[in-house]
């Protein structure tokens, strides 16, 4: 009788699950903006922030780390929005520190991890993954950053995974992935025979999409210290 394989590796997402507790970049900029004062139509904000960040993928230096990746989001809305440079810099401060903040914990929480599994980050991301996470002290407990821009692929396609599987030496079914999106993260490694961890705060809406019932729901990271994976 086969049993069920041995968790070997953990995969996770980057934004909105190790800089947050399962809220996405957008929606952060914008709640930080309401706070500031910006009054701005979510639609309107929302076309603004794609333009901002899809304008990076590929033309960010790999070197810029956190800080700097999210200054120029910030001036990417400032132009598109036409608003001044300022109030959209002490937006992107604000959501910096509180990012900053949960970074702290979420490397502490990889560090304790380190001891059991192998870790990687698999990230839809520009091109400076790996600057971020020395930025922010995760690297030393993860054995492989896929970025999609260096990759040439982004979630939920298959390859993405797989390059992060490859280097990890482990097979899709030894690995469980650890992410915020239903579409990009869960749907992805479902696909590929991964067993995975939604990251979804208390009282989120589901927007419609449920997740499958024997794989868990977490509301903050650090339960996933508790789970029997």
């Amino acid at each position: 009788m086969t049993g069920v394989p041995v968790t070997r590796a953990l995969l996770f997402d980057f934004g909105g699950t190790l800089d947050a507790e399962g809220v996405p970049w957008k929606d952060r900029f914008f709640e930080a903006a309401r706070q500031e004062g910006l009054e701005v139509p979510q639609p309107e904000f929302d076309q603004a922030f794609y333009g901002a960040t899809d304008s990076l993928e590929g033309r960010i230096p790999a070197s810029a780390g956190f800080g700097e990746t999210v200054e120029r989001i910030a001036a990417g809305l400032a132009s598109r929005l036409r608003r001044e440079g300022d109030l959209l810099r002490r937006i992107g401060d604000r959501f910096t520190n509180d990012s900053r903040r949960q970074l702290a914990e979420s490397a502490s929480i990889l560090s304790r991890l380190s001891d059991r599994y192998r870790l990687g980050i698999v990230s839809n991301f520009y091109g400076n993954l790996q600057a971020v996470l020395d930025e922010a002290g995760l690297s030393s407990s993860i054995s492989v950053a896929v970025d999609s821009t260096l990759a040439g692929c982004k979630k939920p396609e298959p390859r993405i995974f797989r390059a992060a599987l490859d280097v990890l030496r482990v097979e899709p079914a030894e690995a469980v992935f650890v992410g915020d999106s239903l579409r990009r993260d869960m749907a992805g490694a479902r696909a590929m025979g991964m067993r995975h961890v939604w990251l979804r705060p208390e009282g989120a809406a589901s927007n419609g999409g449920s997740c499958c019932p024997e794989d868990p729901v977490i509301a903050r990271l650090s339960e996933i210290l508790r789970l029997d994976l």
